[in-house]
């Protein structure tokens, strides 16, 4: 019996495949991760992309508003906020108009001691202001108008656009919609306001067969992203590309759209793996903490393995889901998918210009189950909870696969151990797997 490695919570748990399984590993390529990551972060803001240097940009602002994603990435800011920080200061920032952004979206506020964890240096929130983002309140928006191509409403984080230096931080991974994270992405949806989140989430965003993971190109995400960064003016950003160990293998900084186009050039050609064929089973993960909390947050590991998927064939996805099943406004989308049926759902989410809250993972989740069977293993949710999810479940994987190769008559199976962060393209190339 073969045994792998996938990523679930805070560990890595081992999984027995049934002998039968003829099993393909993809895993991300391995570049050595950087020996010194603070001395990076200091050389990145020295010698940026696109913008003078930090120390330069810096000099005669009076605020600074420095924007970090939300717990659901496992963004390395314990490492680059102190150096950040600190080169305001010595610019000449006075450090009480200095503010950390926590970019909630529509996500929960991170609190106490998950606003530690987060941020990841006890000296930051001994120096600086600390806030969550709040999309619902109107007050702490700005409204810049509205796109030109598609009329999305530009309602934007008033710290932000009003800060004399914007910077936004991130991690650069593969975005199931958005074709890459970080950059303009930790702007809108990150500080957007809800209506701006909610036309960004709009059926006819997410039916678009380039709102697809890797790709910018006619991506109509990213392509909004632009014009809202536009709109805002001049911004910053701080890029970080980790391995699947976390560790730190590039910093990009710079002009905001300069330094995240630098930061996917190199991410690319470690994230982004080549199949020379689709496969009747696939096993993957939903990428382990802090992705795996929810099984909200899940669904983007269901939908990055879908081109080499076979027709019919079936994903099996692991995930702890250590929180249990996501927002309330989740849980009820999925009961009127479970209510209504798959096509009389999406053909209500098709008359919206907005999209109700989180009910976009619905509509992804129906992305991966139109293309085959999906199987969730899990401990985190209970018999109500699985019973909504709408896939299906097993208790082991040995179960699933074998089940799989006896209906699709092949015995070749994917396996994916560290689901989102890793993209398997088909393509006739030589393939990137062990």
């Amino acid at each position: 019996m073969t045994e792998v490695e996938l990523a679930y919570g805070k560990q890595r748990r081992t999984f027995s495949l049934p002998p039968q399984a003829v099993p393909t590993v993809f895993s991300k390529g391995t570049p050595p991760p950087l020996d010194d990551p603070t001395e990076a972060v200091r050389g990145a803001l020295a010698e940026p992309v696109g913008s003078a240097p930090l120390s330069v940009v810096a000099r005669g602002r009076r605020s600074a508003c420095i924007v970090i994603c939300d717990i659901t990435r496992p963004v390395p800011n314990g490492v680059f906020l102190r150096p950040l920080i600190e080169s305001l200061v010595e610019a000449g920032v006075p450090v009480d108009g200095i503010t950390v952004l926590v970019a909630t979206g529509l996500h929960r506020p991170n609190l106490g001691s998950e606003l530690a964890e987060l941020i990841g240096d006890p000296w930051v929130q001994q120096h600086v202001s600390v806030e969550n983002h709040d999309a619902r309140d109107e007050s702490c928006l700005v409204d810049l108008g509205r796109t030109a191509t598609r009329g999305t409403p530009i309602r934007i984080n008033r710290r932000f656009v009003e800060a004399d230096l914007r910077i936004v931080t991130g991690l650069l991974e593969p975005h199931f919609m958005a074709g890459w994270s970080g950059g303009r992405k930790v702007v809108a949806p990150g500080i957007a306001g809800q209506d701006t989140i909610r036309t960004f989430h709009s059926f006819r965003f997410m039916d678009s067969p380039y709102a697809v993971p890797c790709n910018l190109a006619g991506n109509p995400l990213h392509e909004e992203q632009l014009q809202i960064v536009a709109a805002i003016g001049d911004a910053y950003a701080l890029n970080t590309v980790l391995d699947e160990e976390r560790r730190l293998l590039r910093v990009t900084f710079g002009e905001i759209l300069a330094s995240h186009q630098a930061a996917v050039a190199f991410a690319e050609q470690t994230c982004k793996v080549f199949a020379r064929r689709r496969f009747g089973t696939v096993v993957t993960s939903a990428g382990g903490y802090p992705l795996d909390k929810t099984y909200y947050q899940t669904v983007k590991g269901m939908v990055t393995p879908l081109d080499v998927l076979g027709p019919g064939g079936t994903l099996v996805i692991v995930s702890e889901c250590s929180e249990g099943f996501g927002s309330v406004h989740y849980a009820d989308a999925q009961r009127r998918l479970l209510a209504v049926g798959s096509s009389r759902f999406l053909e209500s989410l098709s008359a919206k210009e907005q999209a109700e809250i989180d009910e976009w993972q619905t509509q992804m989740q129906l992305r991966a189950q139109q293309v085959g069977r999906v199987c969730l293993l899990t401990d985190g949710l209970d018999a109500a909870e699985l019973a909504l999810t709408g896939v299906d479940h097993e208790t082991g994987i040995g179960e699933a696969v074998l089940d799989s190769i006896r209906r699709m008559g092949d015995a070749n199976v994917a396996v994916i151990p560290d689901g989102p962060y890793t993209i398997p393209v088909l393509s006739g190339g030589c393939a990137s797997a062990a």
